[in-house]
């Protein structure tokens, strides 16, 4: 069992519980999934970019990730309907709490300058969203091996019902939250 998830059962569940007076334990929110999405709109020139963004991903998360195709044709970006247009990975169980404790410790603190990540990327239904400038933060990748430095999303969604809710689960679990 991961660090992070011995840290939930421990002593994130039950100090939410305190704080929002849940009556059963079933209401103490928790962290459902990870999606992890790296958008490719250079793939259109060259395929070989979503082969490089998908070994990245496949590194980073430790599981395959899924090629998204275009739904429509769109002219003006010179898109067809079912090119390769981005990658993305859900992670769920054992891998998300592995993901989530590199990203915490080790991913966010060498980013340059760093001084938290945003407390307001809330949507008001509980989840978080934040992106990344650089895949490079992350210890897996060599940076000898990659061809070109790429951004991604990382989305948090949790069975919280508020913004509240969810920020105080994501602090207690280790989220370093700009002050």
């Amino acid at each position: 069992m991961s660090n992070l998830k011995e840290l939930y059962v421990s002593t994130v569940a039950p100090s939410l519980m305190k704080k929002f007076g849940y009556k059963s334990v079933m209401q103490i929110p928790k962290i459902d999934k990870v999606v992890i999405n790296v958008g490719a709109g250079e793939a259109k020139e060259n395929s070989k970019v979503i082969d490089a963004i998908v070994g990245d991903l496949a590194l980073i998360t430790g599981q395959k990730p899924v090629i998204c195709r275009a739904k429509k044709s769109v002219a003006n970006f010179k898109v067809r309907e079912g090119m390769p247009i981005g990658v993305k990975v859900t992670l769920r169980g054992e891998r998300m709490y592995e993901f989530l404790d590199r990203l915490f410790n080790v991913a966010f603190p060498r980013v340059r300058d760093f001084r938290g990540i945003n407390g307001d990327s809330f949507d008001g239904r509980g989840n978080y969203s934040t992106g990344i400038k650089e895949q490079l933060i992350f210890p897996e990748i060599e940076y000898d091996k990659i061809d070109k430095v790429r951004g991604m999303d990382i989305n948090i969604i949790t069975t919280a019902h508020t913004d509240e809710e969810a920020k105080e689960l994501l602090t207690l679990m280790g989220a370093p939250f700009a002050k």
